[in-house]
């Protein structure tokens, strides 16, 4: 098969970001939500600037850059981080592994303000769809040892946190084009480094109200996951599958990921499997697949 070893590295991709809703899960539990999101970026940022030196790709951006960059990080990692942990907290990893696909569509949403698309028939029609799947997995979650006010309100913060990722990826796609433009991955690794140093006031703050975290160690090592694999490696392996079959190829497997996250909070975290979660996955990344099909000709 043409581009096996790609094919390979995105599935391992999409199961790395299935497994990442577990981590979310226990890191949520056990340790705080700022000094959660800034251990994960320090070790997260460190990785990333030891591939950009040992991979020859080392580059500053320049003085007219850093202002796009500093907005795409808070929006990506101060505040996506905040809502991603707090929803954690109360929600099933398999419910907001559902939630979080929301993101393509928020991102097509704010793109007909900011970027000047159109509002079409399939965008509609997907998003009536996904939206439908939410109201399934929010009422009928087989996951009813959460009582439902928490669920609703976690499930709500994973939407926040789609929310705000879309935000940065419109404020990307305007960093990745004009007279000084980045590529994907200089913006991402130092749009993470600014949001860690944005992250840092508040971790500071929240260390000095409740002291170190005394976490399990399962907890430390399910967020060094988060960092590692979830963060640094699947971002540099999705990147080179998008350089090799194509943007359109390589995001098929993203569809996976609630799949992923269903599955291994049930073999992980025993939380429950139902037909409700079959319905949902159908609806919203039906949805969503269809808002982002391309009009018959």
């Amino acid at each position: 098969m043409k581009n096996a070893t790609t094919h390979a590295k995105l599935l391992v991709v999409a199961i790395i970001w299935g497994v990442g809703w577990v981590a979310g899960r226990v890191v949520a539990l056990e340790i705080p939500t700022f000094t959660a999101g800034w251990s994960r970026y320090i070790l997260a940022v460190f990785c990333f600037l030891i591939y950009l030196k040992i991979s020859g790709k080392w580059m500053l951006p320049k003085k007219e850059q850093w202002r796009i960059i500093a907005m795409i990080g808070f929006l990506s990692t101060f505040v996506y981080q905040a809502f991603f942990l707090y929803g954690m907290k109360w929600t099933a990893a398999g419910d907001a592994s559902l939630m979080i696909t929301f993101n393509p569509l928020f991102t097509a949403l704010l793109a007909i303000p900011f970027l000047g698309e159109k509002l079409d028939r399939r965008l509609v029609i997907g998003l009536l769809t996904a939206v439908s799947g939410v109201v399934v997995i929010a009422w009928y979650s087989p996951n009813v040892n959460l009582p439902i006010d928490e669920r609703l309100l976690g499930d709500a913060l994973i939407g926040l946190a789609a929310l705000s990722w879309a935000g940065a990826t419109i404020l990307m796609k305007k960093a990745m084009s004009g007279e000084y433009a980045l590529s994907p991955l200089h913006l991402t690794v130092w749009a993470s480094t600014v949001g860690l140093l944005i992250q840092t006031p508040a971790a500071l703050w929240e260390m000095s109200e409740y002291g170190w975290p005394h976490a399990s160690m399962e907890a430390w090592w399910w967020l060094a996951f988060l960092a590692i694999a979830s963060t640094v490696m699947s971002y540099v392996w999705f990147a080179d599958g998008i350089k090799i079959i194509g943007a359109g190829r390589a995001a098929l497997y993203v569809y996976l990921v609630p799949l992923f996250g269903i599955l291994s909070g049930w073999m992980l975290l025993d939380e429950m499997l139902g037909w409700s979660l079959v319905a949902s996955f159908a609806l919203i990344v039906g949805g969503v697949a269809y808002a982002q099909s391309k009009e018959s000709s």
